[in-house]
């Protein structure tokens, strides 16, 4: 299947590790030129030069999604340099599962506002583009309640809220917003091998409630976002994707 990505200009927040990594290599992979940020100037560097090696224009910069004005400033910058924008990737959290104030105020900041932003910021961008797309990526523990019931939980299910608004909103002007809704997925130094090494309990349990026997990939989410960012799924729009080997149990209507 062709995707039609190739010369896409693409934007992914957090695409130095994990899932954004995947994200960002999979466009680049399909002939799309991307810019990327993180908070680590030299992961961010390292992640450049890797999508570069790929034969695709890339560029990145160092910088806290959860600053608007910083983030305002970089999705300018790479408009200029990608020569547009096409699609954007809202891929940071804090993960942040405390009860605490704090961990609600970085929830908001950064998974809530920094996805808000990054769209607000690329929408002149996308309103000029040919094959928009939006696409947000939330979690499973946006859709039930699990341990990260609190602040992460209750702003991933408000992204998707959010998303599906945008759809409705933007649908006219030819701009499509979707959501991905990962489970459980597994990567070196991620949060799940921090987990499996700090807590065994928590990750055998956690283990144990998928009946694929595994948690998933970085590249499996990867698919899942390309995939809905391309002309392929050129009238998918406002819909929430979950990439989780059947480990939610409640039925998407």
């Amino acid at each position: 299947m062709d995707l039609g990505l190739s010369g896409a200009k693409v934007l992914v927040t957090g695409g130095t590790k994990g899932i954004g990594r995947a994200i960002a290599e999979t466009f680049a992979r399909e002939g799309a030129d991307v810019g990327l940020c993180a908070r680590d100037a030299a992961e961010v560097e390292a992640a450049v030069a890797a999508l570069k090696g790929l034969g695709v224009a890339a560029f990145g910069a160092a910088l806290d999604v959860a600053d608007g004005p910083a983030l305002q400033a970089w999705v300018a910058d790479m408009a200029a340099k990608l020569g547009g924008i096409d699609v954007v990737v809202a891929n940071v959290s804090a993960l942040a599962i405390g009860q605490d104030e704090e961990s609600w105020r970085k929830e908001f900041e950064t998974d809530m506002m920094g996805t808000v932003r990054l769209v607000d910021a690329a929408m002149p961008h996308l309103e000029r583009s040919k094959a928009a797309a939006i696409v947000t990526i939330s979690s499973v523990s946006g859709r039930e309640i699990d341990f990260a019931a609190g602040p992460y939980g209750t702003f991933k299910a408000a992204i998707v809220h959010y998303t599906q608004g945008l759809a409705y909103q933007l649908a006219g002007k030819g701009i499509r917003a979707n959501t991905v809704s990962p489970g459980n997925t597994y990567f070196e130094g991620g949060v799940w091998h921090r987990i499996k090494d700090g807590n065994p309990k928590l990750y055998a349990e956690a283990l144990a409630l998928n009946p694929t026997g595994r948690m998933g990939t970085p590249q499996e989410m990867a698919n899942a976002v390309v995939f809905l960012a391309s002309r392929a799924a050129s009238f998918i729009t406002g819909t929430n994707l979950v990439v989780d080997g059947a480990l939610t149990r409640g039925v998407q209507f």
